[in-house]
Order: structure tokens, then sequence, then C-alpha cells
């Protein structure tokens, strides 16, 4: 992967945070493309309000800034005139595919793989594929500057900080199984 090679993030992996949080620094180690719509951020906020009264819009609208203005060119918009022509299982999940396919990313980053059949993005030269195998090729493949963010994302963590090993457990918690593997034995790093 590269700097060239983009990514959009589907709304399901924007929430949870811990999720969230981790691919954002991952986004901003610069080893791909990391892209996302508005539409993408209001599904994602909607879905926050409706599991989470002890949190309010504003609060959810600062972090949608933030993702904004700190992953460079990540805010897809102009795509509205493919949403039509894009067929899928769940026609409510086209605009990712049209987001996808406007800024020429390859793959879309989601945990709800049925919605987004191989057979439905071969044609626009899209594949669907999950956080943990996303990640998990991240760190074969790069492996200190996933190690770096992922150490970042770590130490970020203020409330309450986290030891590796809470650290660990957390993602672990978000299913992220061959990652959590993969860290594991790099815990002296993160």
């Amino acid at each position: 992967m590269s700097a060239h090679f983009t990514v959009v993030y589907d709304a399901c992996v924007l929430y949870p945070a811990p999720l969230r949080d981790l691919l954002m620094h991952l986004a901003l180690s610069d080893l791909y493309r990391a892209r996302w719509s508005e539409l993408i951020h209001d599904e994602w906020t909607r879905n926050v309000l409706a599991n989470r009264p002890d949190l309010n819009a504003g609060q959810l609208n600062r972090t949608r800034q933030l993702m904004n203005a700190h992953v460079r060119d990540s805010l897809v918009s102009g795509f509205d005139y493919l949403i039509l022509s894009v067929s899928l299982p769940d026609p409510a999940d086209r605009h990712v595919v049209a987001a996808a396919i406007h800024c020429g990313a390859a793959l879309i980053v989601t945990f709800n793989l049925k919605d987004f059949p191989q057979t439905a993005l071969l044609p626009y030269q899209l594949a669907a594929q999950h956080p943990d195998d996303f990640i998990i090729d991240l760190l074969d493949l790069h492996t200190a500057a996933v190690l770096q963010a992922v150490a970042n994302h770590r130490r970020s963590l203020k409330n309450p900080p986290k030891t590796a090993s809470e650290y660990l457990d957390t993602l672990l918690a978000q299913g992220l199984t061959q990652t959590v593997a993969g860290l594991r034995r790099w815990s002296i790093a993160i």
C-alpha cells in the first residue's frame, strides 16, 4: 500500500470510538489515503446519538471537524449523481460505493461485508475488507509505521490512560482479533 492507495471508511468502523481513533491515527501515517463523506459522518453520528444519550450533537460535530481537518483531503463530495446507479443488497449503502468510485478508492473498510458483495463491487474495481484484515495487512506491510501509529494512539489516551495490555484488550473488544495477536508480540513498542 502507498499514499496513493485510497480507502473509504464505512460508518460502522467510525463508531465505536476506539476503532475510529485507531483508524484516524493510521490515516495520519500517510500509508494510504483515508476518505469519507458527510453522509458517512451523518450515519455514524446518528448511530452514536441513538445509543449514547450521554453524548450530544455538538460533541460529535467537533469530532467530525477534527477528522476532516487532520486527515488530508479526507472529505469526498460531488458523488451524488452516482448513487442511483449503484446496485447493492441494501440501497442505503449505495452512497458509500458512490463516494468510493468518485474518489478513486480501491477499498471500503467495513464490518458489513455482506452489504458490499464482491460481485456488486467488481464492476467498480472496488473491494470491501473487514477492519481487522485491513489493519493486519498494514501491519505486515509497514510494521514500523503501524506500530508508531498504534503507540501514538495509546499515548493519546488520557481519560483513562491505558497500559499496552489494557489497550490491546480494548482493540480485542472491537473485533480486531488478528490485529491484537499481531501487536501482542510488539507490545513493548506500543
